[in-house]
């Protein structure tokens, strides 16, 4: 959980769990992520006075099956992991991500090796391919769509061996790396370890790009005691930490209601109609 040192608390409200568990999907390592949401766990437990744990699960439905039965309040989740926290760990978004750039969503991206004379997806055929996690939104769900209804492909045939990565940090390495020759991913976890892990620039060919996918949003369960929720969202909106939001690659957080991930759900329903031709 990193090195964070509880703060000194206040008594917390009546009604209000003793300590608040956030869960994060694992777009990266669990040190790494826990790492980046480090200051942001040490603002909320000074703002709402109770301790605030962070955790991480294997994979993405590790995250959504720990609210599903109460192990964490709030969660980290990517659209579609989001979608189907919602429907079955009773999930509710209250805020969504705002990037650096002020726009309240990111783009899917599919990446080579630079060098690899890898330019477009017809290049591509025959190669190792990698998706992220299988809830996944941009490693996944989008380019799964875009193969199948846009290019009329189906990825187990058109590419070699086709795996799963397990996230976006382990796909973009693995590309750099050579051990893997395509893969998707997305400008926002790019941008997280642009200049540290690896330089966009001269590593990767981009060699497609989504429209806009809605944020990523924090949610949490919906039967939270409603002083807790509303003091979760006035914090999320207030959070203005120079060095919290540099770590996570934000400008900050902005007020969200489910139904701007209706066009996520309608892409979920697309790819279960192409999982039945």
């Amino acid at each position: 959980m990193g090195n964070r040192k509880p703060t000194a608390l206040l008594a917390a409200p009546a009604g209000w769990p003793k300590k608040l568990t956030i869960g994060l999907i694992p777009v990266e390592g669990s040190a790494q992520i826990t790492d980046r949401f480090d200051n942001l766990a040490n603002y909320l437990e000074k703002k709402l006075g109770i301790p605030v744990e962070l955790k991480t699960a294997t994979d993405y439905a590790g995250v959504i099956t720990a609210m599903q039965f109460k192990h964490i309040d709030v969660a980290y989740f990517g659209p579609k992991s989001y979608v189907e926290a919602a429907l079955r760990a009773n999930a509710e978004a209250f805020v969504i991500e705002v990037g650096e750039d002020g726009t309240q969503g990111y783009h899917g991206m599919i990446i080579t090796k630079k060098g690899s004379g890898i330019n477009s997806i017809e290049d591509a055929k025959g190669k190792v391919w990698a998706f992220t996690d299988p809830n996944s939104t941009s490693g996944t769900l989008v380019p799964t769509v875009y193969f199948y209804k846009d290019l009329k492909i189906d990825p187990e045939k058109y590419f070699s061996r086709v795996i799963y990565s397990g996230g976006h940090a382990a796909s973009i390495l693995a590309v750099k790396a050579g051990k893997i020759d395509v893969a998707s991913t997305n400008d926002l976890d790019m941008a997280r370890g642009d200049g540290k892990e690896w330089n966009k620039d001269k590593d990767f060919n981009v060699i497609w790009t989504s429209k806009l996918i809605p944020g990523s949003p924090m949610a949490y369960r919906k039967d939270l005691p409603e002083s807790l929720k509303k003091a979760l969202k006035d914090a999320f909106l207030s959070y203005n930490d120079k060095e919290g939001l540099e770590k996570l690659k934000l400008k900050g957080y902005a007020a969200v209601s489910d139904e701007i991930y209706d066009p996520i759900r309608d892409q979920i329903e697309v790819k279960k109609q192409l999982a039945k031709k």
